[in-house]
């Protein structure tokens, strides 16, 4: 983590020493020398937040890494001042603006002195720094240790993964279904050589579940070789390799040839392949960490079509994937147990063969529960738990405590260094994304495009070629969850995930890190958190602000309230965040109050000129209006608003050119009018209106400006679609598209005129709220849409011909008498790829036909609200792969519950 600080300031500066020499004066050289320190210091901070935990790596060293995290921390803070003080600087022509420049050089020239007197302090610190590594061999003790083998056991803590090999089947809990599906996948009859793979987070149970799959008497008889090699995170491919004919030669009962330990690569891999000939086999390769492992081992495993298996377990599910370049693969994603499941793995941990105690059932499944479905914290927890007392009271006192005992009892410490060679695993850009989750409460569900901005703002992104910003991010999001660090809470419906979280006990090991590294503080009412040192990022679930008088609110860069009781955001509270913290990138309100925040905010916003992500989740509505001070935040990137409501967004909102997503509720646009058109880095404008005036056609036309669109939704009046259509038609990265009445009454909103040539190409969600008539031909020509909702459209002909062969519309939904007609007939062999299809409120529909060969990928179905509908539709028990059917208000209701 010294490392990424280094990293951040390295970032601030390079721009700073090329953009700001003018206004640097003096102090540019010192700028400049800092810069140069760091880079050199850089090199040699590759793995220190991994090293410094290690056993191995003496205090001193853990010292010097902490200073050289807390030096960079300082000169942030004095180069955020310093941008604080010229960006302040008026730079407009004219006599006016000379005379205020002036007298603002005066207000300068002494917190510039200042500036160049704590640069020279960071520069002798610095200096000490350095001396001191040098004196006492730190570089070379961090160099030494990030060679070292990370995987191997200390002697401080329990690796209870031995154990895993070891376990007796009677002992086993939830593992009997996917064993005997693992069996039966090594056992079929396919003769092309297949790979296996158990994928799941550390603690899972996978090395213990391939354990009993690899000898079972099925699995035993029907191998002529059986191999085992446990692969871990740090290994070397002629080794392995060696391991794999050693282990042969064992099971044939020969000597291995005498100069196998000299044998090159080649040779290796040579005698391998002629030794498997003529053999069926099945080699279980344990604890699988690279992604290009498969390449490095398989033309050692010959495909001699004798239906011989490769067995793998990991927690990268990348792993798996690239083993599809030259093999068949099949992979079981390994589940968390199950509350059921968890209690009776703990009660048989805990209790043995021995009947729970009453007085003891309610406690024992409350800390079962807390593990999470974890196998490996269930096992310890309970063997730890069967040496204590049986006393309710002490078993009520350790799970209050479970955290701080998962950190200081040897026979629980294990949990959190197992889960933590994930982190370690993780190359240097992923791992302050991961431990952004510990931001987060305890099983908060964190929206992934909220996350990924707030990612962007902080800087953990990088620039990739060909891609924007939010696409690197997902690709960020993507290896967590691969990496089973992150999981999944809801998906979108082209299977990207909507929400996601992390373990608790992984976040356990987060908050660790966290607080090890001075990642952020979290202040909640339990007061696991100390509030010494510099605290960089600030998360508040308590009730009390007692605490912000022990907080040096100037080092603080992102804040995050998370709290619905309205007693804890006071006036004062609120005030004291926009007058002092400054220095603020990150700032979200996911809270409820009554406090009116456009008096503070008028006050105070436009200080915070380093903001980035301003966001009032939850803020009440109506309780908000933006000043004119805010034209001042001008690396504002993401302003999201959809929880208030103020009609007019101010004209001052149009002078943040760097504003990437506008986020609100039935927004006006009016007063943008002139200046919404030069926001060119708009990717995202959601939920705004136009209203009905001569200037709404204007602010039309500007809006064709925003080529960088990804998406729109808008409120307008239908005499205003065919201005929009030529606007529509110069966004050509739009991606969500929705277009609504800001008043609706029937037969009023007419779309008819909304002609798209050509139509985004790159459109994947298009909602439509209003009067078609005749289906829309360009919506055809959008080979790339995957959800298409239509409301009100009055269509006449059966809309389900024209799109049924739309191959990656994945969601459909045709809804408040969209279509007016009285049958819709799917027909064979359309729709091939569809998952979701809503059928609501259409009122002149009686007859449903479903062909044999349609909706073949249906999974849910919803029928709501089609009064006249007279039978069941027909052919419904052709969806073979429905899995949720959704019925209200329709006639013979009764039925469906039966199909």
């Amino acid at each position: 983590m010294a490392e990424m600080a280094v990293s951040f300031v390295l970032e601030q500066l390079i721009p700073l020493l090329t953009e700001e020499a003018k206004l640097l004066g003096g102090i540019h050289k010192e700028f400049a020398d800092i810069k140069d320190e760091f880079e050199c210091i850089q090199a040699f901070l590759k793995d220190a937040d991994k090293t410094v935990k290690r056993d191995d790596t003496t205090e001193g060293a853990k010292t010097w890494v902490k200073q050289v995290r807390e030096a960079a921390f300082h000169i942030e803070d004095v180069i955020d001042d310093y941008l604080i003080q010229v960006r302040q600087e008026p730079r407009d022509p004219g006599f006016v603006a000379l005379l205020h420049k002036i007298v603002h050089s005066l207000k300068v020239i002494i917190p510039r002195h200042q500036i160049a007197s704590k640069i020279q302090d960071i520069k002798s610190s610095l200096r000490g720094i350095k001396e001191r590594s040098q004196t006492y061999g730190f570089q070379r003790s961090l160099e030494q240790g990030s060679r070292s083998f990370r995987g191997r056991k200390s002697a401080k803590w329990d690796d209870p993964r031995m154990d895993a090999l070891y376990i007796d089947e009677a002992e086993m809990v939830g593992f009997e279904e996917p064993k005997n599906k693992l069996i039966e996948w090594l056992l079929e009859g396919r003769s092309e050589r297949t790979v296996i793979a158990v994928v799941g987070m550390g603690g899972r149970g996978k090395t213990t579940l391939a354990k009993k799959v690899f000898d079972n008497k099925k699995v035993v008889g029907d191998f002529d070789y059986r191999v085992w090699i446990t692969v871990s995170q740090s290994y070397y491919t002629e080794g392995l390799l060696r391991s794999m004919l050693n282990e042969l030669y064992k099971q044939e009962g020969d000597t291995p040839p005498q100069d196998i330990s000299q044998m090159d690569l080649g040779s290796l891999i040579s005698m391998l392949r002629n030794y498997l000939q003529q053999k069926r086999y099945v080699f279980v390769f344990d604890d699988v960490w690279n992604i290009h492992f498969w390449n490095e081992i398989q033309n050692a495993c010959i495909d001699n079509k004798m239906g011989s298996k490769i067995f793998i377990t990991t927690r990268n599910m990348e792993v798996a994937t690239n083993c599809l370049k030259s093999s068949v693969v099949k992979v079981h994603d390994l589940q968390p147990l199950s509350e059921v499941q968890s209690f009776e793995l703990f009660k048989k941990k805990t209790f043995q063969k021995k009947d729970i105690p009453n007085e003891l059932k309610e406690i024992s499944l409350k800390i079962a529960n807390k593990c999470k479905g974890l196998p490996l914290a269930i096992v310890a927890i309970g063997g730890l738990l069967s040496t204590k007392e049986k006393s309710l009271l002490e078993w009520q006192k350790f799970c209050d405590k479970l955290p701080l005992e998962l950190k200081r009892d040897s026979h629980l410490t294990g949990i959190n260094q197992i889960l933590a060679f994930s982190y370690d695993d993780l190359p240097f850009h992923l791992k302050s994304c991961l431990l952004y989750f510990g931001i987060y409460p305890e099983d908060y569900e964190v929206k992934s495009r909220r996350l990924i901005r707030q990612w962007i703002a902080e800087g953990f992104v990088k620039e990739e070629s060909g891609n924007t910003l939010e696409e690197v991010a997902e690709g960020y999001l993507t290896e967590l969850i691969h990496r089973s660090l992150v999981q999944v809470s809801s998906v979108r419906i082209d299977g990207k995930a909507k929400s996601c979280c992390v373990h608790d006990l992984t976040r356990e090991m987060i908050l660790e890190k966290c607080e090890d590294l001075s990642f952020c503080k979290n202040i909640s009412g339990n007061g696991h958190s100390t509030l010494s040192g510099s605290i960089r990022r600030l998360s508040i679930t308590t009730h009390s602000d007692d605490f912000m008088k022990r907080i040096e609110k100037s080092c603080v860069r992102s804040l995050f309230l998370f709290t619905d009781n309205s007693q804890f955001l006071s006036k004062a509270f609120i005030r004291r965040i926009f007058r002092e913290y400054r220095r603020l990138k990150v700032l979200e309100f996911d809270v409820f109050s009554n406090v009116r925040l456009s008096n503070i905010l008028r006050e105070n916003l436009g200080s915070l000129i380093h903001l980035k992500y301003l966001s009032f989740n939850n803020y009440p509505l109506s309780y908000i209006k933006l000043p004119k001070s805010f034209s001042m935040l001008q690396n504002l990137e993401t302003l999201d608003m959809r929880h208030s409501i103020f009609y007019y967004l101010p004209k001052e909102v149009s002078k943040l050119r760097k504003l990437q997503h506008l986020l609100g509720y039935r927004m006006s646009l009016f007063k943008l009018k002139g200046g919404i058109g030069g926001m060119e880095s708009l990717q995202t404008l959601s939920s705004v209106k136009i209203e009905d005036c001569d200037d709404g056609i204007k602010i039309i036309k500007e809006l064709g400006k925003l080529r960088q669109l990804r998406k729109l939704s808008l409120y307008l009046e239908h005499h205003q679609i065919s201005t929009l259509s030529s606007s529509l038609n110069e966004m050509q990265h739009l991606e969500n598209l929705s277009i609504q009445p800001i008043t609706f009454t029937e037969n009023c909103f007419d779309l008819t005129d909304l002609h798209l040539n050509p139509p985004p190409s790159k459109l994947r969600t298009l909602k439509l709220l209003g009067m078609l008539e005749k289906f829309p031909e360009w919506i055809l020509q959008l080979q790339n849409l995957v959800k298409l909702e239509l409301k009100f459209s009055k269509l006449i002909d059966d809309p389900i011909k024209f799109l049924e062969n739309m191959q990656n519309l994945l969601s459909l939904s045709i809804n408040n008498d969209a279509y007016e007609g009285e049958s819709l007939h799917f027909h064979d062999g359309g729709f091939q790829n569809l998952k979701e299809l809503h059928l609501i409120c259409l009122t002149n529909l009686y007859s449903i036909v479903i062909e044999k060969g349609a909706l073949q990928s249906l999974k849910k179905f919803e029928l709501s609200f089609i009064p006249n509908l007279k039978t069941v539709p027909a052919g419904i028990q052709h969806l073979e792969k429905l899995q949720v059917l959704n019925v209200r208000h329709v006639p013979h209701e009764e039925l469906y519950p039966k199909l």
